[in-house]
């Protein structure tokens, strides 16, 4: 086994590791995966990895209940920093106008990691949300949205941002989508963080 390779299946398992125990609330395992400096990017909070704990933890307390799903990963190592793309899904179940609904959007983690003294851990992660839908769980519930609210927010995530915003969130406007210039930005910073650039903010 390369170098290369054998760094690729530690980074998998810290992708794998971190849907797990972010979605089982073992909160004490998932900062392990973080550098100090590390930042979460999501459309319903934005912060260090200590603060997305927070926010998390409260948000379940009062109800919120947010799972994930993922898929295959792809890996670029670059001597001491990587960049991995991974396919997922972002399931959240709420009321929506007294209709307890499922939204289910897909798109992928995009991380930026680096191995520090021995150790690899998140620096960045910043979902590309690509499409999303909504459903009622009772498929003969009658479901009436804001279409003016609705078409507020932008392709890829606006069933899930309205939907966190009727929860109470203030919503990320301009998250990265499958296509466009923010996605685009998004992969030049990628690039940039493998060739030894710092990482932009």
């Amino acid at each position: 086994m390369t170098d290369e390779v054998s760094e690729r299946l530690i980074i998998r398992e810290m992708i794998d590791n971190w849907i797990l125990w972010r979605d089982a609330l073992r909160w004490k395992e998932f900062r392990s995966l973080w550098h100090d400096d590390g930042r979460m990017m999501a459309t319903w909070t934005q912060g260090t990895a200590d603060e997305f704990i927070e926010m998390s933890k409260q948000g379940f307390a009062k109800g919120v209940r947010i799972l994930h799903f993922q898929g295959g990963s792809t890996i670029d190592v670059r001597g001491n920093r990587a960049i991995a793309q991974t396919k997922m899904t972002i399931s959240q179940r709420a009321p929506v106008h007294d209709v307890l609904c499922d939204v289910l959007c897909t798109g992928r983690f995009y991380d930026f990691l680096e191995k520090r003294n021995g150790r690899w851990g998140f620096v960045l992660r910043q979902p590309i949300y690509e499409k999303d839908r909504m459903d009622p769980v009772d498929p003969a519930a009658k479901l009436n949205l804001d279409q003016k609210l609705l078409m507020s927010f932008r392709e890829g995530y606006r069933h899930l941002a309205y939907l966190q915003t009727l929860v109470g969130y203030k919503i990320k406007m301009d998250m990265p989508g499958l296509t466009g210039p923010e996605v685009e930005l998004l992969y030049a910073h990628g690039d940039a963080w493998l060739a030894g650039k710092p990482l932009a903010r």
